[in-house]
């Protein structure tokens, strides 16, 4: 789990707002929070600090599920990682300039060609990537657009 944790670790520096923890059953934990201003402080078990990230960095975070890439115009607005033994959570917040139902169309579309099963229910999307991972689409309208989560789950 350290190793995912650490890939985890590097992955996440690109973005801002984002929080990952693990333990690798030796009591060794890794940690990472980031704010939207781009402050990130860092644990893991052979060094510790802080870094300050170029503005605008989570915005132009790059995301992809299964070879699906965020709706075109969207930015992402906060990220979250929770790792440990058990799996790991990924959340994921955005704005995007389409109506709920062109995201939620856009996103349903993506998977589908992609050979994902996936279902819509209500304002979200539920799906299992190629890998067994489940994932969650969650979209609400907004005044300029629409926003959203996506939440991912990993058991191993």
């Amino acid at each position: 789990m350290t190793r995912f944790a650490l890939l985890l670790l590097v992955s996440a520096f690109p973005l801002a707002a984002c929080h990952v923890s693990s333990n690798d059953g030796t009591g060794d934990n890794v940690s990472v929070k980031a704010d939207e201003s781009g402050n990130v402080s860092f644990n893991v078990p052979f060094v510790n600090g802080n870094v300050k990230l170029p503005e605008g960095a989570l915005q132009s975070g790059n995301f992809d599920i299964d070879g699906v890439k965020m709706i075109p115009g969207a930015t992402m607005h906060g990220f979250n990682v929770e790792a440990g033994d058990k799996g790991s959570t990924v959340h994921i917040a955005f704005n995007a300039p389409k109506s709920a139902d062109e995201v939620r169309a856009y996103f349903v579309d993506q998977f589908k060609q992609k050979g994902l099963d996936v279902a819509q229910s209500g304002s979200a999307i539920d799906g299992r990537t190629h890998d067994g991972d489940t994932f969650k689409i969650d979209v609400q309208p907004a005044a300029q657009g629409s926003t959203g989560t996506i939440a991912i789950v990993s058991k191993d």
